[in-house]
């Protein structure tokens, strides 16, 4: 699957589920691992547990199979690898914590979360 339908698939199962703070970040420039990181956020464990599964689900129908997951049973980060796609579902503490953005802060983002990041004083 292309990237662009994959970051619209993956976009599609994270909103539908209310996901919070979405953020794409282009590593394609860095890393030869995968091209893009999306980082969102949940509002409980069960929260992120709903989201993974949802994740997982859309692009199995769609017939993309994730690579591997990690820290699906009650953990405060999920991370979804879909080859291309690194998606990093995360508590607001934990996702406050380990900050990938700022990590990241100097690659190109598509601005999903653009304004929110503003907002709290990211650029």
């Amino acid at each position: 699957m292309h990237i662009d339908a994959l970051k619209t698939l993956v976009l599609n199962a994270l909103e539908e589920l209310k996901a919070q703070d979405i953020t794409v970040i282009d590593v394609s420039s860095l890393t030869s691992v995968t091209d893009l990181m999306v980082v969102a956020s949940g509002t409980s464990n069960r929260h992120l547990a709903a989201l993974s599964n949802k994740l997982i689900q859309t692009v199995k129908e769609e017939g993309v199979t994730p690579l591997g997951v990690e820290g699906e049973s009650g953990a405060d980060w999920v991370l979804v690898d879909l080859g291309d796609m690194v998606v990093h579902l995360m508590m607001p503490e934990t996702r406050a914590l380990y900050d990938l953005e700022r990590l990241w802060a100097d690659l190109p983002s598509d601005g999903v979360a653009l304004e929110e990041e503003r907002a709290h004083g990211a650029s």
